[in-house]
């Protein structure tokens, strides 16, 4: 299989599964016990944290572990509206639905929710919050880069202005941690949730960078761990795990978004070159590197992916999260995008473990898959699609 669906998992590094190993079959003692086998995981934890940490350019002391990204926005979210400073949140039409989901609920429980509108290609214009922005505003959450399209927002702009009017800050940078250079202390971010999963680490755990003067409400009380604002015996393998993978970004980030963005441009070049009726979506140059989000018109996604997969090719047509809903997609549908140019999406997004042959073979299988389907396709009057006569 060629694998081009690193926006919804990547492949697990070797030597992070490595670095878990003893911690599933030796090292087992729970991190809060006094004796040896719970000091060592209790170290344990604390060398991922100062890992978790220095990619990000945090302290280690305003690391949250969490279960995963979904959980990490649920926190801050459900942390932040329990303190009373407020009762307006402002968030964006193309979130992730661990955002929008979460302030649906807040809406039943008697917050406002601002939804900033986007432009063709995914851009929120940091003047609509300016003008958004109240007395009440208790939380402005915006994604760092689109799960999609891979639009990159302005963030440190929108730090910038709620900064200034003392608003907490909060980004979903799920998809970018690890892809490409973040500090949270130059860009003034308050709040940003991380995945393992996403950046070559195990499933099930993440993290959420919380500024030392934040303060949010616990989610999850008991035991007080993870300084009590997530209680429950911590996942040590896993964590290590997350910390592990951290380390392996962090040494290699600005040789990993060389070697990514290369296939990624060649893949999008060769795509848009060879196949006719295509466009490439999201901002053409502020995206993340990985990613190369298409339209392919006449064609079904849906159909464009069962086809890829019978050659060999994951791919997708957009969250992996959201797939059991069955629903066209928000973000597409903010773009203003049209039912036809919805229903052609496809997402390509590469990883360190892809080569230029996969990226290769993916445009040769992608000229003929997409040939074939626009040869019973409803619109085939409607567009030429240079089929061959």
């Amino acid at each position: 299989m060629i694998y081009l669906d690193n926006a919804a998992s990547t492949q697990i590094h070797e030597d992070v599964l490595n670095s878990m190993m003893p911690y599933l079959k030796e090292q087992y003692g729970n991190p809060s016990s006094i004796h040896r086998y719970g000091r060592l995981a209790h170290k344990a934890i604390e060398k991922a944290r100062k890992q978790i940490a220095a990619l990000i350019n945090a302290d280690p002391s305003e690391i949250l572990i969490t279960s995963g990204g979904t959980e990490s926005n649920n926190t801050v979210l459900k942390g932040i509206s329990g303190k009373n400073i407020g009762n307006k949140i402002i968030t964006s039409l193309i979130e992730h639905d661990a955002i929008l989901e979460p302030c649906k609920k807040l809406v039943e429980e008697g917050f406002i929710v601002d939804y900033l509108h986007v432009d063709h290609f995914g851009i929120i214009d940091p003047s609509e919050l300016i003008d958004c922005l109240t007395e009440d505003t208790c939380l402005v959450s915006i994604m760092f880069g689109n799960n999609e399209v891979g639009t990159i927002q302005q963030i440190s702009e929108f730090a910038k202005i709620c900064n200034a009017k003392k608003i907490p800050f909060h980004t979903d940078a799920i998809q970018a941690v690890g892809k490409v250079p973040i500090d949270v202390k130059a860009l003034g971010i308050d709040f940003l949730s991380i995945s393992s999963h996403k950046l070559h680490g195990p499933k099930g755990i993440g993290a959420l960078y919380i500024k030392n003067d934040m303060n949010i409400d616990p989610v999850i009380l008991g035991g007080g761990q993870e300084y009590g604002l997530r209680s429950g015996t911590e996942n040590v393998a896993n964590i290590v795990g997350f910390g592990k993978a951290c380390e392996i970004a962090r040494n290699n980030l600005i040789e990993n978004i060389s070697y990514v963005k290369n296939l990624r441009d060649i893949l999008v070049e060769k795509v848009l070159h060879e196949i006719p009726e295509v466009t490439l979506n999201g901002d053409p140059k502020s995206r993340l590197p990985n990613n190369a989000h298409f339209t392919f018109l006449g064609v079904n996604g849906e159909d464009l992916i069962i086809k890829l997969d019978e050659y060999g090719i994951a791919a997708s047509t957009g969250s992996a999260c959201s797939v059991n809903t069955q629903r066209a997609s928000h973000v597409l549908q903010a773009m203003k995008f049209s039912h036809e140019q919805i229903t052609g999406s496809l997402r390509l997004t590469l990883g360190v473990f892809n080569n230029h042959d996969e990226v290769e073979q993916t445009v040769s299988s992608l000229k003929i898959i997409v040939e074939e389907l626009r040869s019973f396709s409803p619109f085939k009057e409607k567009y030429s699609f240079g089929l061959k006569a």
